[in-house]
């Protein structure tokens, strides 16, 4: 892109082909099992069950520290030395990343910050939208860039139903643990990113296909949503046949474009396995 670079967290899960087509730049956040602390992408989500399992702990994340930053920051600069890196946060509430780049940005005037408030796909989505925003508006100032990223982040619908609870609870995620009790209820609630935190917004009973339906049906009661385009998600373990169902029901919807994405290993640790969620985005305002 050239005059600007885009950095995220890898708790994005920005894929390696939007990097790729964007030029956007992925720092690594942390796993940490056990005594043993990993940057995240260097071990499969699978790895991390399997020795948390073994272990009988759950995963722990934390965010990237200034370190991270200034050495992806010092990176990029002596390979674009006129690029403005432009940092899209991973939710300011949750982790001590967006700190971690502000620390590290200083007596770095190339580089500029802000606090997306979503996660994962969320978070996602606001970087690849700003990118296709810079790309066509080349001498767009890092002001207005800001300013339209803020307006995809107003639009922005995430959301995710987990099969288990325990894994947000040990993070310390969800914000309203009154909700914590529908796990021993077999109960699953729609957990939503609002405001840059975790809530429990809804419960739903039965099967996990038949409250993926009754999720994305209660997420596009929002109103007012943009039918070109929804980002689906999954966590290591979902079935093939819910994946082509939702699919299915995606269209059947009237959604034009259907994204899939496999959570990497810290939205993972949040979520636990077999989660499914989604993104969606709504019309501008007028």
């Amino acid at each position: 892109m050239g005059k600007y670079v885009i950095v995220v967290e890898s708790g994005s899960d920005v894929s390696p082909e939007q990097c790729e087509r964007y030029g956007i730049v992925i720092v690594p956040m942390h796993v940490t099992i056990g005594s043993e602390t990993m940057d995240d992408g260097s071990i499969d989500p699978l790895e991390i069950y399997s020795r948390c399992n073994e272990l009988g702990e759950m995963p722990k994340t934390s965010g990237c520290t200034p370190g991270d930053f200034e050495k992806v920051f010092d990176r990029i600069h002596a390979e674009q030395p006129d690029a403005t890196i432009l940092h899209l946060a991973y939710s300011e509430a949750t982790t001590c990343s967006h700190q971690s780049s502000k620390i590290a940005a200083q007596g770095r005037d190339y580089v500029y910050s802000m606090d997306t408030r979503f996660v994962s796909v969320g978070q996602g989505l606001v970087a690849v939208e700003t990118a296709k925003y810079i790309e066509a508006h080349p001498d767009a100032t890092v002001e207005e860039i800001f300013s339209y990223a803020a307006s995809v982040m107003d639009r922005i619908l995430l959301g995710f139903v987990p099969t288990d609870l325990g894994f947000l609870k040990a993070g310390g995620r969800l914000s309203n643990v009154a909700f914590l009790g529908a796990h021993l209820l077999k109960i699953k609630p729609c957990i939503e990113v609002i405001g840059g935190k975790f809530l429990a917004t809804k419960k739903f009973r039965g099967s996990m296909l038949k409250c993926a339906h009754s999720f994305i049906d209660h997420m596009i009661e929002k109103g007012d949503i943009d039918y070109s385009y929804i980002g689906l998600a999954y966590s290591v373990g979902l079935s093939d046949e819910l994946r082509t169902e939702m699919e299915a029901y995606a269209r059947e919807l009237g959604f034009k474009e259907i994204a899939w994405t496999k959570v990497g290993g810290v939205i993972s640790s949040h979520c636990g396995p077999t989660a499914f969620g989604a993104v969606l985005i709504q019309k501008p305002k007028a």
